[in-house]
Order: structure tokens, then C-alpha cells, then sequence
């Protein structure tokens, strides 16, 4: 077979490196059967239970071809703007600060069902701007009722990183308006964080299972908590939070405004809904799928290549400015951090065993370009709105289909270009 250019540049691969490329085929479902469309596509069963079947070239084009990102809906024209909702003028002041001006789908949709105290729930992904959907309107009502004393809101997520995201947009939001937050997430000191819930701070925002902790150990109290929002909770579901879940909402008291906030809606998700939600609005801003901003690519690596040697090639390509690397395991990725640090890379990792702290720091030079290689497992990245990442490698396969597209979508975000591309091996 004649050696090809990867459609990134000019440099060739070596024939002992070179890895192949094969465009997914336009117009196949996932599951169909389709003809291969290069010589060295093989054919082969798609196993939906396995996921991806490494031997099965051909389905695994189709899949990658059949992911796509539903991250908000083009050309939308909100029906509010900022200002036209009914909020405190501090916090307009805020909103306006941070540069909001027009609402995004899931923002227009949601805000006023809160502000009015409806129970919500809201499909949409990250990058929706959901964050600011349940934030905004929550920290509102908190002003307006200030000093009342069941006037605290709990927000539970899957992951830390979440976690520390949601609170650094809370404290933008609410900047001189005298509301405090604590994080409680696993990976950290417990101990800072049972001193932080005892001034009674306004929004605790932690893990399941830290909250679950704390409430064992009595350092946390729902009584006073008649507002819950579950961020991204089908991720909590599949993390197997649902027990952890179910028994915090049945402590928190009744009536109360609950919010749910999730990508997909499983019948576990929906039961919780019927158990723990009153009458709730629906909203959904999956009305287009739409990849046109990702190009979705497959890399076969030959048999008897390392996959290694054809990763740093890659990233000495031009345009990998940016690039976020999925492991499976956090054994795995932490190796392949320190490897391409030998070779000469700017790379950090992310993963389970790390400290909260250092997740944090590696996840921060990554956001601030001190690194440009950051490599991560499905659970330490989820929830994570990085700009600019040019290129998303799945250097390990992801498990199932929603992960696939999970971690496409880091790249290709708000409007600008990005590339996928997943390891296969021959």
C-alpha cells in the first residue's frame, strides 16, 4: 500500500509508525451494515453490548460517523434578554460583567420556571450553558429572601472538577452580594469543608458521596435546604450514585424546588423524577444534532506498531495546539502523561487518584496554555468547558456510545472547528 498524508499537514509518517485513516461513511445508521469504503476497512458485527469490537473496522467508521454533538440550537433567537428578566439590579450588574447579553436556548427556557419556583427538568449538555441557567435564577431567589432561614440551596454533581466549576461561576455571579458557597467533593481535606458548612454558607455544591459522608458525620444539616438542584445526573446514575441520590433528596424537606439537569433520560432517571419532582417543566434544547464543527476521523494502528510512536507523531503535527487524550484507566493515563513528558511534550494528567488540588493545578496550566497535551479518564473529565481544544484523541476506546460522544465534544465548541480522532488497533 502506498504510504499517505495525514490530512493535517505535510510530514509523512514512517512505514514502521504509520498509522491509517479512514473517513467515516455519510449516510449510515449506527448498527446498519455498510460496505467498506477503503481497501483496508474489514467487516465485521457491530456488538452494541461490548461497544466498540476492535477487530471490526468497518462498524467502527459507522459508529464514530453516527456520534454527534447536540450542544445548542443554531441561528436561536432568545425570547429574553438578560435585562428582561425579573432580577435583583446587583446581580444584573453581575451578569452584565461577565459579558452575558443574550441568553442561550436552555438559559431563555429555563430561567423564568425557576424565577417563579417551578420544579425543572432540563435536557441538555454541557456547554449549553446550564450552569448559568440554574444559577442566575437561584441566586436571585436567595437575595430576594434573604434571612429566611430554610433559604439554602444543595447542588449535587458527579465529578470534583464539576464541582469547582459550577462554584467559580457561582462566585462571578454573585460578586458583593454577600452569598457564600462551600465545594464538597471526595479527594480533599474533609475537614476545611465541615468548617465551611458550619457558617451556614448559602449553596453547597459537592459529590454524593462527600455529601453523604458529611451527613453521616452530622456535618451537614438539609433541614434547611428547600432547594435541590441534580446537575448532570444521568452521569450520576451511571456512576452508580442513584442510592446515594435517592437518600439524600428523601432528607431534604417537603414541599421543596427541585431542578434536574441531564443529557439523557433513562427510566432510573425518570423514576426519580416521578419520586422527588412536582409537576416539572420540561425543556429541551436538543432540537438539531449537529458534527459539522468536528471532523470525526479513525487512526488503525498496524499490527505489531506502537500506538505510542504513532501519538507522538501526531502531536508533532501542526495544528495540535491544543489536545485533550482519553485513557481508560487512571493507571494508564498517568503513564502515558509521564511518557510523553520524556519525549519532550508539555502534557498533565487527570485522574482518580490524583488530589483534588492537583487535578485542579493540571486541569488550570491547561486552561491557562502552560500545557498543551492533557491526558484523562471519562470520570475525572466529565462536565469540563475547556476553550480551544483543537484536537480530541481516544487513545483507549471509550466503554459506550454516550462516552464517545461525551468526549468529542470537548473540541468544536462555540462555533470553532475541532478534530476527533480514535486509536483502533489492527
Amino acid at each position: 500500500m502506498p504510504e499517505r498524508k495525514f490530512n493535517t499537514g505535510p510530514k509523512r509518517f514512517s512505514s514502521k509508525t504509520r498509522p491509517y485513516f479512514a473517513k467515516a461513511t455519510k449516510g449510515t445508521a449506527f448498527g446498519e451494515r455498510a460496505r467498506p469504503t477503503k481497501p483496508w476497512q474489514s467487516r465485521g458485527p457491530f456488538n452494541k453490548k461490548q461497544g466498540f469490537a476492535q477487530k471490526s473496522f468497518s462498524d467502527v467508521s459507522k459508529f464514530i460517523n453516527k456520534a454527534v454533538i447536540t450542544e445548542e440550537v443554531v441561528k436561536f433567537i432568545p425570547e429574553h434578554q438578560f435585562g428582561d428578566f425579573a432580577l435583583v439590579d446587583p446581580l444584573k450588574f453581575n451578569i452584565k460583567a461577565k459579558g452575558y447579553t443574550d441568553p442561550t436556548p436552555i438559559q431563555d427556557r429555563a430561567i423564568p420556571h425557576v424565577l417563579r419556583g417551578a420544579d425543572v427538568v432540563g435536557i441538555a449538555n454541557t456547554g449549553t450553558g446550564k450552569t448559568a441557567a440554574f444559577l442566575i435564577p437561584l441566586i436571585n431567589k436567595v437575595l430576594v429572601n434573604r434571612g429566611a432561614r430554610d433559604n439554602r440551596v444543595l447542588i449535587m454533581v458527579p465529578t470534583r472538577e464539576l464541582a469547582v466549576q459550577i462554584n467559580d461561576e457561582f462566585k462571578g455571579f454573585a460578586k458583593q452580594l454577600q452569598l457564600y458557597s462551600v465545594v464538597c467533593v471526595g479527594g480533599a481535606n474533609i475537614n476545611p469543608q465541615m468548617s465551611e458548612l458550619r457558617r451556614k454558607p448559602h449553596f453547597v455544591i459537592g459529590t454524593p458521596g462527600r455529601l453523604k459522608d458529611l451527613l453521616e458525620r452530622k456535618a451537614l444539616n438539609l433541614s434547611d435546604f428547600k432547594t435541590a438542584v441534580l446537575d448532570e445526573a444521568d452521569r450520576m446514575l451511571d456512576m452508580g450514585f442513584i442510592a446515594d441520590m435517592r437518600q439524600i433528596l428523601k432528607l431534604l424537606p417537603a414541599p421543596r424546588h427541585t431542578l434536574f439537569f441531564s443529557a439523557t433520560l433513562s427510566p432510573e432517571i425518570e423514576k426519580l423524577i416521578g419520586e422527588f419532582l412536582h409537576e416539572p417543566v420540561r425543556i429541551s434544547v436538543k432540537t438539531r444534532d449537529t458534527s459539522a464543527t468536528i471532523d470525526q476521523d479513525v487512526v488503525r494502528v498496524p499490527r505489531g506498531a506502537d500506538k505510542l510512536d504513532i501519538l507522538h507523531d501526531l502531536l508533532n503535527q501542526p495544528g495540535f495546539d491544543k489536545v485533550l487524550i482519553f485513557g481508560r484507566t487512571k493507571h494508564g493515563v498517568e503513564k502515558l502523561s509521564k511518557k510523553l513528558v520524556e519525549k519532550g511534550f508539555k502534557a498533565e494528567s487527570i485522574h482518580g487518584n490524583k488530589t483534588q488540588g492537583k487535578r485542579q493545578k493540571a486541569l488550570d496550566l491547561f486552561k491557562r496554555d502552560h500545557v498543551n497535551v492533557l491526558v484523562a479518564t471519562d470520570v475525572a473529565a466529565r462536565g469540563l468547558d475547556i476553550n480551544g481544544v483543537s484536537h480530541v484523541i481516544n487513545y483507549d476506546l471509550p466503554s459506550t456510545h454516550d462516552d464517545y460522544v461525551h468526549r468529542i465534544g470537548r473540541t468544536g465548541r462555540a462555533g470553532k472547528s475541532g478534530k476527533a480522532l480514535t486509536f483502533i488497533e489492527a
